[in-house]
């Protein structure tokens, strides 16, 4: 098992990553000292992994109550947020009763928004069940949930008290799923770190194919990059917003097309191509580093082209994404493989040929 720490100002936390950590019990024990414990999941994941958490904790004599949600980037709202809130109620769910997210980004970003909520304020772990939750979702504190304007559109940072990332629980995961994940390590290879990058390309096969020990490393390597700029920036006010390439276009074709159309890792993956074709169109990727993004995309079993959603409504979905600023769209381009920048005045000229995947000459802008 390797931990990391996540440090900051008003607190700090574990992020544990290894191979059966489900069934390591003393993880979860320091932070259930009120004798309760609720656990969020969903209706794929309970039947695999429910029983598993929760007779360890039972046999210790701590209450259990089990919140099982459908599942879905499109139960991602208020509707399913309140069944969670319907059962502590129910259940009489103290302040100090932590709440265990069991599943996927849909499921940690609910239970988190949920601990934010419920009494103003609930302790919460996060046991990801999906690599892209391991490498992204259950690392950082953003929780939310979506409107139909817009993803992830109302929700808190809240962090949570531990992440519990055990690679086992991949052997489950579907392979849609798996690469799905692979979008959001390769974005941390593109946005600051060549080298992680290169190693991507030379091992994306051994990914795919599961290799425990190729997986564990791009775990820890992402949680590792991804640690180190929410510490320096916990509410996205600056360096932190790195994080979202890819994600301005991507969350518009999630929501353009209606959530759970595309996993948010295939839409995050078309995004990035398009970030991509932008950054060259600038003059700063070459044609072969776009070559190389677009490859390595395709090679993770991702789609590097974006549905034609219509310039209109690219730029009504683009405008409604939570990092507009002051009515102009932010979006994170690549000023080489492993360096990434935050852009706000893009010419619209590019933007359209970008989006209408006219053919992009480079140019010296």
């Amino acid at each position: 098992m390797i931990t990391l720490n996540l440090t900051l100002p008003d607190t700090s936390y574990p992020i544990h990553i290894g191979q059966g950590l489900l069934d390591q019990v003393d993880l979860l024990l320091p932070f259930l000292s009120s004798g309760k414990v609720a656990i969020v999941t969903n209706e794929v994941v309970a039947p695999l992994y429910l029983a598993r958490l929760a007779d360890p904790l039972r046999a210790r004599g701590i209450d259990v109550v089990s919140i099982v949600l459908p599942d879905g980037e499109d139960h991602k709202d208020w509707q399913t947020l309140n069944r969670i809130f319907d059962v502590l109620l129910t259940e009489r769910c103290e302040r100090s009763t932590p709440l265990i997210a069991l599943g996927g980004g849909v499921t940690g970003d609910m239970t988190g928004f949920a601990a934010a909520c419920y009494q103003r304020g609930m302790p919460f772990i996060q046991i990801p069940t999906t690599l892209l939750a391991q490498v992204d979702s259950s690392v950082g504190g953003k929780t939310a949930i979506n409107h139909p304007l817009g993803k992830n559109m109302v929700g808190a940072f809240y962090q949570p008290r531990a992440v519990i990332a055990d690679m086992r629980l991949l052997d489950t995961l579907p392979d849609r799923e798996l690469s799905a994940g692979l979008a959001e390590i390769i974005k941390y290879g593109l946005l600051g770190d060549a080298d992680f990058f290169s190693w991507l390309e030379a091992h994306m096969a051994e990914l795919r194919h599961r290799d425990m020990s190729a997986l564990q490393y791009a775990v820890q390597r992402s949680c590792e990059m991804k640690a180190e700029i929410v510490a320096q920036d916990e509410k996205e006010t600056g360096v932190r917003a790195l994080l979202n390439l890819g994600h301005t276009f991507g969350h518009a074709i999630e929501t353009g097309l209606g959530y759970g159309a595309w996993l948010h890792g295939e839409a995050v993956a078309a995004g990035m191509v398009l970030a991509a074709s932008a950054s060259h169109a600038l003059g700063w990727l070459t044609h072969d580093d776009l070559a190389r993004i677009r490859a390595l995309i395709a090679a993770a079993g991702l789609p590097t082209q974006a549905p034609d959603l219509g310039i209109a409504q690219w730029q009504t979905l683009m405008t409604h994404d939570k990092k507009v600023q002051q009515g102009k769209v932010r979006l994170v381009l690549l000023q080489h493989i492993g360096q990434a920048v935050i852009v706000d005045d893009l010419p619209q000229d590019i933007l359209q040929r970008v989006l209408t995947g006219a053919d992009i000459q480079s140019s010296s802008h």
